[in-house]
Parts: C-alpha cells; sequence; structure tokens
C-alpha cells in the first residue's frame, strides 16, 4: 500500500505547481493548444518541449525542469527525436490518482 501513496505523493507535489498544472492540460489534449510540428506527431509522440516554451512563456530549462518533476512522477512519458525531446501525457496515472480519491471517499 505504501508505493501507491509515494507515487501518489509524487503526482500530487509536481501537481502543485500551476505551470505544471497548466502545462498537463495542455499536453491532454495536444491537437487543440498546439499547431503541428515539423517532426513528430502531436498524439502519438507528444509535443516538442520547444513548442511547450513558447506557449508558457518560461525559460527552456525551467520548462525542462517542470517536464522532469512531471516525468518523474510518471504522469509523462518523453521521446527523443533527432535533437529535440517530445513529451506526451500519461492519462492513467491520471485516472489512478482521480481512483483513489473516488475509493477514499467511499471509505469515509
Amino acid at each position: 500500500m505504501n508505493k501507491p501513496l509515494i507515487t501518489h505523493l509524487a503526482a500530487l507535489r509536481a501537481l502543485a505547481n500551476p505551470h505544471r498544472v497548466q502545462i498537463m492540460d495542455w499536453l491532454l489534449d495536444p491537437e487543440s493548444h498546439f499547431p503541428p510540428q515539423r517532426d513528430g506527431d502531436l498524439v502519438r509522440d507528444g509535443v516538442c518541449v520547444g513548442f511547450i516554451t513558447d506557449k508558457v512563456g518560461l525559460s527552456q530549462p525551467t520548462v525542462t525542469s517542470h517536464m522532469k518533476s512531471l516525468e518523474q512522477a510518471g504522469l509523462v512519458t518523453s521521446k527523443k527525436i533527432k535533437n529535440w525531446v517530445f513529451y506526451k501525457a500519461n492519462p492513467a496515472a491520471l485516472q489512478q490518482i482521480a481512483g483513489s480519491f473516488t475509493s477514499a471517499s467511499e471509505t469515509l
């Protein structure tokens, strides 16, 4: 039981930052929030860190740090294509977290 709790805690910590929450929202529906990419498909491969950086208005190192936090928490996956890193949301992780709140409320 500790393993899911630790995973959930890491995810909740990652989502405690408003920039990361905004980025996650965009990544859950990338075609609505980002233009088509030259390399990599928005849905299949994820969104290029450069596009995320431009949209969120932060420096590239700051965005990379945010993305690493989200990835370490299991909320996104990364894929390198050429010189760029592409990030894709992991909806299953979000569903698992949401499900834990549902089951916790049922025990109250």
